[in-house]
């Protein structure tokens, strides 16, 4: 369970590194967006990729 985890924790290290890495302006310009996105559209961003992910991840398993 443990090595699952440590795993999945790396994976998303990985990916989300892969845009800093390639495109550092990109990179910056999402930040300032994001940064001035109101508090309700990010919570409900953020909810639709939880729930994203556990529909992937009951697919998955």
């Amino acid at each position: 369970m443990w090595q699952d985890l440590a795993a999945a924790v790396a994976l998303v290290l990985v990916i989300e590194g892969i845009l800093p890495f390639a495109s550092p302006r990109g990179f910056r310009e999402m930040m300032r967006v994001v940064g001035e996105t109101d508090d309700r559209s990010l919570r409900l961003s953020g909810l639709f990729s939880m729930l994203g992910g556990l529909l992937l991840l009951y697919f998955v398993r």
